[in-house]
């Protein structure tokens, strides 16, 4: 295997809907270099098959049920320094972009161009450079260099901004807390937090600003074919 030229790379695609992982993995297999995609429907799953296999590099869902996208990056990169991860996301508000890259992520590349920008993504990221999408990286340097307001919301964790992203997506805290393995009454915390910090003083004010912000987006979202 030369990582460097992109051939022969072992890809794990981690994504809870088969649909998705069956799209990525048809977009990966087409290219030319004999890469060998494995999949995993979590992040649990995910980290069951790193101990057993060996990878070159992981393309991590943002948003899954059992454990999130930026929960897993930060054990992968804890457990498997080594490991190259690229973040696929339904997202592409710079925000989930800059907490991905400050946990470890070498690329970021949201589902709606994953099938024209994955496979250069793959090779970027192997051969040990960043991968971001040109609209996203003009969106950083802006936001960056001050010539974009920082949101409100980058204020909050990202345990809270998942919640937040959950709640614009219609769940109930039952179901956020269900989801987070977290207790109902620690969700209804973050929601009151969440609220003081971007002082809006209702549910219905806190959605209606998270859709505002395009925060809301479920990730079931099939990726189109090469």
């Amino acid at each position: 295997m030369n990582a460097r030229e992109g051939t022969g790379l072992r890809l794990l695609v981690v994504d809870d809907h088969a649909v998705v992982r069956e799209g990525l993995k048809r977009v990966l297999e087409s290219t030319a270099e004999g890469w060998q995609v494995a999949e995993a429907e979590g992040g649990f799953p995910a980290l069951d098959l790193l101990r057993r296999q060996s990878f070159d590099l992981a393309i991590v869902d943002l948003s899954m049920p059992d454990m999130t996208g930026l929960d897993l990056l930060r054990r992968m990169r804890a457990e498997y320094p080594q490991l190259k991860v690229l973040i696929l996301s339904m997202h592409a508000e710079e925000q989930y972009a800059v907490r991905a890259f400050k946990a470890g992520a070498n690329g970021y590349v949201t589902k709606d161009s994953a099938a024209r920008e994955l496979a250069a993504a793959v090779r970027k990221v192997a051969g040990g450079g960043a991968y971001v999408s040109n609209l996203l990286a003009e969106s950083l340097v802006l936001l960056l260099n001050g010539a974009r307001d920082t949101p409100a919301h980058a204020h909050l964790s990202d345990r809270e901004l998942e919640v937040l992203r959950r709640l614009v997506d219609g769940e109930r805290p039952t179901d956020i807390a269900r989801a987070l393995h977290l207790s109902v009454k620690t969700v209804s915390t973050h929601k009151s937090r969440i609220q003081a910090k971007l002082a809006l003083p209702t549910t219905a004010a806190l959605i209606r600003y998270g859709v505002e912000q395009g925060l809301g987006g479920d990730a079931s979202a099939p990726v189109p074919g090469p």
